[in-house]
């Protein structure tokens, strides 16, 4: 007959940031809990710490975004080390930079190609807004094309302007509810976007 598994921990309060409570046990088994907690808290966890970015970059703002990648700024310490350049491994779109109206097309495509739950973060003026270029060749921000999610202003960004835009797409992906991609208002925000 198996005993079942139990985690060994030291008592102590559990921090208010955490998503996961410590769970008192009965009396008599020293030091020994278990955690209690939904579904929903352990996926967001998941999801929160691993988000696996698609740079996107297409001008100065990519140097920046190099930056916050390399030592000194360390995206890694976010659990983001993982960059990737095929759409459908990735879930969050960090747009970088002027884009063209002729690449507005390929921005959706791949946007499309990016496996559900996905997210989208605009870096810098020229992908918030159009930036200095009020053109007629140059798309005047992406939330044209795609919807956004975190815009992080700039011209360009700071490293650690960017860090802030992620930190705040890992508290949208930990508070985001797991109903959320299939309620009536999400699917009306795609439909007026052409995407299905």
């Amino acid at each position: 007959m198996s005993r079942p598994v139990r985690f060994n921990i030291h008592p102590k309060q559990p921090d208010i940031h955490d998503n996961i409570a410590l769970a008192e046990m009965p009396d008599g088994l020293n030091g020994e809990g278990y955690f209690a907690t939904n579904l929903e808290k352990v996926v967001a966890l998941g999801r929160k710490n691993s988000l696996w970015p698609l740079p996107f970059a297409t001008s100065c703002c990519g140097i920046e975004f190099m930056a916050t990648a390399a030592a000194n700024y360390d995206l890694a310490r976010f659990g983001a080390e993982r960059m990737a350049f095929t759409p459908r491994q990735c879930d969050l779109l960090m747009v970088m930079g002027t884009i063209a109206k002729k690449m507005a097309p390929i921005v959706k495509e791949v946007y499309l190609q990016m496996a559900e739950p996905r997210w989208v973060m605009a870096v810098g003026a020229c992908a918030s807004s159009g930036g200095i270029f009020d053109t007629y060749s140059v798309l005047q921000g992406i939330d044209q094309v795609v919807p956004v999610d975190v815009y992080v202003p700039g011209c360009p960004p700071r490293p650690e302007a960017i860090l802030d835009g992620f930190m705040r797409i890992q508290d949208l992906v930990g508070k985001e509810s797991l109903r959320r991609r299939n309620s009536e208002h999400y699917k009306a925000l795609m439909g007026s976007y052409d995407i299905q």
